[in-house]
């Protein structure tokens, strides 16, 4: 297998192998690494149906990760997708009402950033030692909830790196802020600041970005990575379960061979979707990546537009994890439509900038339409689409995935399309008690979250997970709080630099 090269969505000066980007995280010029190419799922679908979902890791990943030797690789996904994930499936794929949800919330922080951030730390560990890097890695993380919690938990005790992990005060469900502030870990850092979770990826960008900051870095022995979806080893081992999915369709009987598919995935920072995008580009039978968008629907406006603005302002939404107005892994998407002109990247980022807002090329939007379908649920769908799938079906899903629902529901009125339609469904019912609850009874409303997970239990049919057991008696471990200004001071405070 030939080397896959990857190079920054800003300009063409610099080709390197996975191992250099997943240590780096984010390019010298802002960019976002992206591979060359898109590599080809050459075999059929048909054929990948033996493999488990380490199998199937190995064989998607190995495409991008051309540097890394065999044993090691296969070594890294064996450490990421073992009795860590509660299910032996490890991304199961449940059927309800006609609709396929692909539970991606089995794993340790009951969220689908475990799905990358299990694997990541390992990558990123033998990465260092394959370019003989001695410094101490800095993980540092912007979270709008879920990210956080999963890259400490990947990360904790991971021998010579430090994580760092920002997140809004005000932008996060109390059981996201739990799992944080209780993170053990000696390596394990967790900062509150008085902003949107865009303040904290802008903040984290505008750092990566800093020269001077990273000199002093350095000369301290310390350099940065990321364990957000900017870094592209987030990104890879998501486009995997897009490819389980598929495979499970057609081991269920579900479709044929080549049947095309549409899926729906809940988002706001373009992460999770954008592995499907690659999915498809790779041979992946998809026909409509449906975006759903909560009340912050930027997303939303873009895809029917055109036009890309962040003018507006951040509504806090019982999905927060999607409240987000700066979509960080559209720059990817882009760079495919535009046909890899960085000038035309360079371009779009310097009126977002300046201006908050960019327009796409006709040509551009016309490429956008063919892959993509977009649109929204308010607060109010949401908690009524929970209802109606508890109801019906006896299944209970978090407000991410009812996003999902919701928007899947329009789009079928929309077009009347009625091809077989995977959910991806990104969090546990378990992560959001108190709008989960509400939302089947509104007795539920004067719960506390951590008493009602034990009506999360009853009405599921599920215990609860031993990571939110106990929580509310768990000590807090972190509590430091900082002004989205001081980003920078307080991670050298941090560092004892």
């Amino acid at each position: 297998m030939s080397d896959l090269y990857f190079l920054s969505t800003r300009s063409n000066n610099e080709k390197i192998l996975a191992s250099q980007v997943i240590v780096r995280g984010i390019a010298g010029d802002g960019g976002l690494y992206v591979p060359e190419l898109l590599p080809k799922i050459e075999k059929p679908m048909s054929c990948l149906e033996d493999m488990d979902y380490k199998a199937l890791a190995f064989y998607v990943m190995e495409k991008f990760l051309t540097d890394f030797k065999e044993p090691v690789l296969r070594e890294c996904i064996s450490r990421a997708y073992n009795d860590k994930f509660d299910n032996p499936a490890i991304a199961p794929l449940t059927e309800k009402g006609g609709l396929y949800f692909l539970e991606l919330y089995h794993g340790p922080t009951l969220a689908f950033k475990d799905m990358a951030l299990s694997i990541l730390p390992h990558l990123l560990k033998e990465a260092a030692k394959e370019l003989n890097i001695n410094k101490e890695i800095v993980i540092l993380t912007a979270t709008s909830g879920d990210t956080g919690k999963a890259a400490l938990e990947g990360f904790a005790n991971i021998e010579g790196t430090k994580v760092i992990v920002f997140y809004p005060k005000k932008g996060v469900s109390r059981i996201q802020e739990r799992q944080m502030t209780t993170q053990k870990g000696s390596n394990t850092y967790v900062v509150a600041i008085d902003g949107s979770f865009d303040d904290a990826q802008k903040g984290v960008k505008a750092i990566f970005n800093d020269k001077s900051f990273n000199e002093i870095l350095n000369v301290n022995n310390c350099m940065l990575s990321s364990a957000n979806s900017i870094n592209i080893g987030r990104l890879i081992p998501q486009i995997v379960y897009y490819v389980h999915s598929y495979i499970n369709l057609i081991k269920l009987d579900k479709i044929s061979k080549n049947e095309k598919i549409n899926v729906v995935v809940p988002t706001g920072n373009f992460g999770d979707i954008l592995a499907g995008y690659y999915a498809k580009k790779m041979g992946v039978p998809i026909n409509k990546l449906i975006c759903a968008s909560n009340e912050n629907n930027v997303l939303y406006d873009f895809i029917n537009t055109g036009v890309y603005n962040r003018k507006r302002e951040l509504k806090a939404t019982l999905s927060p994890s999607m409240d987000i107005l700066v979509s960080s892994n559209l720059e990817r998407l882009l760079y495919e439509l535009c046909s890899h002109d960085v000038s035309v990247i360079n371009s779009m980022v310097g009126s977002l900038n300046k201006k908050g807002e960019f327009t796409i090329t006709r040509d551009m939007k016309e490429k956008l339409l063919e892959d993509f379908y977009g649109e929204f649920a308010t607060d109010d769908q949401t908690l009524k689409t929970i209802k109606d799938i508890y109801d019906n079906y006896g299944y209970l899903v978090d407000t991410h995935t009812a996003v999902a629902c919701s928007v899947y529901k329009k789009y079928v009125e929309d077009t009347k399309d009625n091809l077989k339609t995977v959910i991806i469904s990104t969090a546990s019912p378990f992560k959001f008690p108190n709008s989960v609850m509400k939302a089947v009874n509104k007795k539920f409303t004067s719960y506390d979250d951590f008493d009602l997970l034990e009506k999360v239990a009853e009405l599921s049919n599920c215990s609860i997970p031993k990571s939110l057991k106990d929580i509310s008696k768990r000590r807090i471990l972190h509590s430091m709080v900082c002004k989205k200004d001081d980003m920078g001071s307080t991670i050298f405070k941090i560092l004892k630099i």
